[in-house]
């Protein structure tokens, strides 16, 4: 796990390299191991390493080829090193490092030799034969790698803030990123927020010369047909693949642990970890909250108690949570707006006094069908039917519930439902799953089209799902775990996107992933098999903070700091009135509106610090 950077010139010599020592040093949190510059007047790569596999210092990057002509940075771990390494036993190799086999994959099939890779990577590589810069990222985006170009160079780095380093950049928001951040939350690949800089899309290789750019997506989803599967089968499929996925991802030369909340997802994980590992050699994380419906903690310690791991819990209260929210504004420099990401970094930091890496279940939802959103695409025809008296009726109902601030309400849940059943597939999964912002809060921002690869004539639960494994999980979720354990110094891995268990997922029929009121029906299944049935059938509630309280509480001035109608007048972002209400119905009871201002406080906080307008 690293950090990578780096510039390339295609006409003659590198007009800014001393921005380069900044750029690693605002990598630094993800390889503090290591530091190493390969530097030509006209080319340079950077990694900034944390050793995970070959903790010697003959694994430290960037590797390069028998003619010093190739070269390779990459951050991410590479599970079928072993098999890279057998297929080119000739190769002579340096280290035992699993990234520098992927240099011979490149010498021998260039670019399109990423589509053979078994990990989680985001890859660059100068080609020094054809000058030409290939970048590269895995099939889920769980490693991220951004980039601009400016007058004949191209930079690169694993996160926004060491772009920000380069003297040259410009700052200029794109008002379509923010409309998507609005909206959704986060920013859909290939955008970020600033317009000059721009993501490398997951399972895609962006090879750059100086002709320009040769963009291809070596990793379809959208394009996996659904495999009819007899349920006795898929289950010990399933199963099969889960265990193979956690052997690979349990390998490293330091500790290995994995963070649990008590849910099915990360209980599955920790049991299939306990088997594959020494005995007692296993560590599992739990983070708490004071809120008694947002704490998990007796649900993850039962579940150590099952597996025989050694556990450790950290606290989440006000002061730490406000600690977190400033460290994260301080360090990263991409708008967030998941709340989740705060305990993520308690937990991390904590984790890394006694682990390397840990396991984390990203992934189970999107490809196994978790989110209470898929059950509403399921319910959605049927409320459709409806009588429209009847349905008036119900949304009347739902108004009259009294306001929760608990981790899940049931009536956030039945209100969504009920105001927007009747939109198509992806209007309801974007109004239901989105920031909630109303439109007037963002009027001046223009309208963000669907991906056209969300094709109507698709199952309503897979549309859903396919959107979310192409944008929720790589630009929400994903993004988080790697910036909050990265912060801390510590890898994240994610058994569920392995591979295989991906494709296998994908190639689902969704009558095995929801089923009746119940959700990831397969997987429990599987999770049946190694658990008690009240830890596999525990109600969904994932990690998450107690904003809504939060912002009428603890975080209370600043939040009038942030959203005070001058401040955000002057920055013309978003409107101030239409925002104003929202803090008032909040803050007087009226509605539970802490979704859609925590996107707001975020954003504020973020543009306060990075974007200098």
């Amino acid at each position: 796990m690293c950090g990578i950077y780096g510039m390339v010139s295609f006409r003659g010599r590198l007009r800014l390299p001393d921005a380069l020592d900044a750029m690693g040093h605002a990598l630094r949190h993800r390889g503090p191991d290591d530091h190493l510059l390969v530097i030509e007047p006209d080319v340079a790569l950077g990694t900034e390493r944390l050793r995970i596999t070959d903790i010697r210092p003959e694994g430290a990057q960037p590797f390069t080829d028998p003619s010093s002509r190739v070269w390779l940075s990459c951050n991410g771990a590479i599970y079928n090193a072993g098999e890279l390494r057998r297929r080119y036993s000739t190769y002579p190799f340096r280290s035992n490092s699993d990234v520098e086999t992927l240099l011979p994959l490149y010498l021998e099939l260039g670019a399109k030799g990423f589509a053979e890779v078994d990990g989680m990577y985001a890859v660059a590589v100068w080609d020094g034969r054809k000058r030409q810069l290939v970048l590269a990222r895995d099939r889920a985006g769980e490693k991220p790698l951004f980039y601009a170009q400016s007058d004949g160079e191209v930079w690169f780095a694993s996160e926004v803030q060491a772009l920000l380093e380069h003297p040259e950049l410009d700052r200029a928001l794109s008002h379509h990123a923010l409309s998507d951040y609005l909206r959704l939350g986060y920013v859909r690949e290939p955008r970020t927020m600033f317009r000059a800089i721009h993501k490398v899309e997951a399972g895609t290789t962006l090879a750059i010369t100086e002709q320009g750019q040769d963009r291809k997506r070596y990793w379809e989803p959208e394009n996996i047909t659904v495999e009819p599967m007899e349920v006795g089968a898929a289950e010990l499929q399933l199963e099969q693949l889960l265990v193979k996925s956690v052997r690979k991802q349990t390998q490293a030369d330091v500790p290995v642990g994995v963070f649990t909340s008590g849910g099915v997802d990360s209980a599955l994980l920790a049991s299939i970890a306990a088997e594959a590992m020494p005995r007692g050699a296993l560590r599992t994380f739990a983070v708490g909250f004071p809120e008694a419906s947002f704490d998990e903690r007796s649900h993850a310690a039962r579940l150590a108690d099952l597996v025989g791991s050694r556990h450790f819990e950290v606290a989440a209260n006000g002061q730490s949570l406000t600690e977190a929210l400033d460290h994260v504004t301080e360090h990263v420099a991409e708008p967030i707006a998941d709340p989740a990401i705060l305990p993520t970094f308690l937990l991390a930091r904590a984790a890394r006094e006694h682990v390397g890496a840990v396991l984390s279940g990203e992934g189970a939802d999107e490809l196994f069908g978790g989110y209470p959103t898929y059950l509403g695409h399921a319910m959605a025809p049927r409320f459709n039917r409806l009588p429209r008296p009847i349905r008036s009726a119900l949304a009347s109902l739902a108004d009259f519930l009294p306001l929760s601030q608990s981790k899940v309400p049931l009536e956030f849940l039945l209100k969504r439902f009920v105001a927007h059943a009747d939109k198509d597939v992806l209007g309801r999964h974007i109004a239901w799953f989105g920031t909630g912002l109303p439109a007037d809060v963002s009027a001046d921002s223009p309208a963000s089209r669907e991906p056209a690869w969300v094709g109507s004539e698709l199952d309503p639960l897979r549309q859903a799902m396919l959107f979310d494994y192409r944008t929720y999980l790589p630009d929400n979720l994903l993004a988080k775990v790697d910036r909050a354990t990265m912060l801390a110094s510590l890898e994240a891995r994610s058994p569920y996107l392995d591979r295989e268990v991906t494709a296998f997922g994908l190639a689902l029929d969704p009558c095995l992933k929801i089923r009746g009121l119940k959700t990831k029906w397969l997987l429990k299944k599987v999770a049946e098999k190694r658990l008690p049935r009240s830890v596999v059938h525990r109600r969904k509630r994932g990690l998450s903070v107690p904003i809504g309280a939060w912002i009428n509480e603890g975080l209370r001035a600043e939040v009038d700091r942030l959203l005070s109608p001058e401040r955000l007048r002057a920055a013309t972002v978003v409107n101030a009135g239409a925002l104003g209400r929202l803090l008032f119905e909040h803050r007087s009871g009226q509605a539970n509106h802490a979704r859609a201002l925590w996107a707001v406080v975020v954003l504020e906080r973020w543009r306060e610090r990075w974007a200098n307008v």
